[in-house]
């Protein structure tokens, strides 16, 4: 990405551009004074994942968003380590995801997002178009059932970032033991469960059946049934009733839809939890599966002001 210096607040700032020719155009100069910001900014960025869970490769959602980022932390240096600062970045960042806006051709998204995101951090200037444009359907969770889509790596993210506990070994599932323990997604109710039980594999493969747990605790699972499997669990490590149930709890779910079986009943309650998760990362609100959408038209690159239809006196007829 070509780094454009941003002028100070209220002057008229240079144009970002960030496409194959312009990293080729770079005089030798221009490379010098600002290779080693760039390069401290992709170290940056990649404590910025880590302190948002995402801790290996795999799990990052986009690689090309890793680009703005980079230019983002280079500009903002020193004040984007301020924490109200790092909560607006972050919350950008997971618009991008869940948006789902960096899966293909970006570099007109990149020009914008530097001076745009910049000028709202800084300057509490009008939202992004980044964050004007996310927009999550409810419907989506069903069909995130791999790491080939960049959602399903961001609510296995955020999911990481709750503070959940692995079943069997009751440890605090962290940074640490993501390693250690070989932390991975898996099935809630188990797939040959769920078969014996003819539920579709759209169903019981999608996100909303899945969490972080251990290797051991996955195999411990086995294929049966929550009721059974919950039992096993809590005989094995000497802790029963509420106490337990705290600790099924912080994986974003109620346990008695587990230790009645109830598949349908848990995707949908575990459905809402999931969407209010993603709510809160991106600062906006998710319409349900009965609600309408309203259309609008994003005016930011000329004035930064978001418009409805409605409030530019437009009519659709």
């Amino acid at each position: 990405m070509a780094l454009a210096k941003q002028s100070n607040h209220g002057e008229e700032s240079p144009a970002v551009s960030c496409k194959r020719k312009d990293m080729l155009n770079l005089s030798l100069k221009d490379y010098m004074d600002n290779a080693q910001d760039i390069v401290n900014a992709f170290i940056k960025a990649a404590q910025f994942l880590a302190d948002n869970h995402i801790y290996s490769a795999r799990d990052l959602p986009y690689n090309t968003q890793l680009i703005p980022l980079a230019a983002i932390l280079a500009v903002m240096g020193s004040n984007a380590d301020i924490a109200g600062n790092k909560q607006k970045l972050m919350r950008w960042f997971w618009c991008g995801v869940f948006g789902e806006l960096y899966g293909s051709a970006s570099e007109t998204r990149y020009a914008l997002d530097l001076p745009q995101v910049v000028e709202w951090i800084l300057h509490n200037g009008p939202e992004p178009k980044t964050i004007y444009d996310a927009n999550f359907n409810p419907s989506r969770l069903f069909t995130l059932r791999t790491r080939n889509s960049a959602a399903y790596k961001g609510i296995y993210a955020l999911l990481l970032g709750t503070g959940l506990r692995d079943w069997l070994s009751n440890a605090k599932i962290d940074i640490q033991s993501y390693f250690s323990e070989r932390i991975d997604i898996h099935h809630i109710f188990p797939v040959a469960w769920c078969e014996k039980n003819k539920i579709p594999s759209a169903e019981y493969d999608c996100i909303i059946n899945k969490t972080p747990l251990s290797s051991g605790t996955n195999r411990f699972i086995s294929g049966d049934a929550p009721s059974r499997y919950l039992e096993r669990l809590a005989r094995k490590i000497g802790v029963t009733g509420q106490e337990f149930e705290n600790i099924l709890s912080t994986h974003q779910l109620d346990p008695s839809y587990l230790y009645a079986d109830d598949f349908n009943g848990f995707i949908s309650h575990r459905k809402e939890l999931l969407l209010q998760l993603i709510e809160t990362a991106t600062g906006k609100t998710i319409l349900r599966d009965d609600e309408i959408q309203e259309e609008g038209v994003y005016l930011g690159e000329e004035n930064g002001v978001a418009l409805s239809n409605e409030s530019k006196g437009l009519n659709s007829e």
